[in-house]
């Protein structure tokens, strides 16, 4: 089952990317590396105002840099991850995981690209992958800048395979660490209308429409949760 492409910006601009410089890794590398970081990122802010073709030059110019730094020190992390990160914006999935891969095999413990690899198998409905990955990420950091979008990939994968009531504590979870997204308390609300939870299905679908008025699916499920709780 595929998810819609749109689903793909949505989530992966709800949460910044984590700080480049947290892990502390390869941090003595030369000028080329930010330049990578610095190409990404430019990528990213011209995508978000809907300049693919642009944005699609910065993160070719960041891949490049990303293979020739990977070409002069293959244990780069820094290098893996910034690639992982673009091929991911630009869903190149396959290619995510053909270099989170070789990343990994030089250190197993990078959470960056652990949890990229995680949506990569999801949008390749590889979903035992993407639950094995998300999970290895919670667990080695369960407060990283992406763990609430961990669970929400979760969260998804139980919703698509019928499981409501993992899903719900997922998404869960994921609103109560970034309760900012409309999306997810959408998500949360439709998975407890599924298990027949009418009224905790309509404080979500409240919740989402606090933060977006405008959301007719949110609109439409907080309805007929009321029709079926009556």
């Amino acid at each position: 089952m595929r998810i819609h492409p749109a689903l793909f910006c949505i989530v992966f601009l709800l949460v910044v990317d984590p700080v480049f410089s947290q892990t502390g890794q390869d941090s003595r590398q030369g000028s080329a590396r930010p330049d990578a970081l610095r190409s990404y990122r430019i990528g990213r802010d011209l995508e978000a105002r809907d300049r693919m073709d642009e944005a699609n030059q910065y993160y070719n110019e960041a891949a490049q840099i990303c293979m020739d730094e990977i070409t002069r020190n293959s244990a780069n992390m820094d290098s893996y991850t910034v690639l992982t990160w673009t091929l991911q914006r630009q869903r190149k999935y396959s290619d995510v995981i053909t270099w989170g891969e070789r990343g990994l095999r030089i250190n197993a413990n990078d959470y960056r690209i652990v949890e990229t690899m995680g949506e990569a198998y999801f949008y390749l409905d590889r979903f035992e992958d993407s639950l094995r990955s998300m999970q290895r990420y919670v667990n080695f950091v369960p407060q990283g800048e992406r763990t609430s979008v961990a669970y929400f990939f979760v969260g998804e994968i139980f919703r698509l395979q019928g499981k409501f009531h993992r899903a719900d504590i997922a998404y869960t979870t994921a609103v109560r660490l970034d309760p900012g997204s409309a999306l997810w308390w959408y998500r949360l609300g439709s998975v407890r209308e599924s298990a027949g939870e009418f009224s905790p299905a309509m404080e979500a679908y409240q919740r989402a429409l606090r933060l977006n008025p405008n959301y007719r699916e949110a609109n439409e499920g907080l309805e007929r949760s009321r029709r079926s709780s009556t």
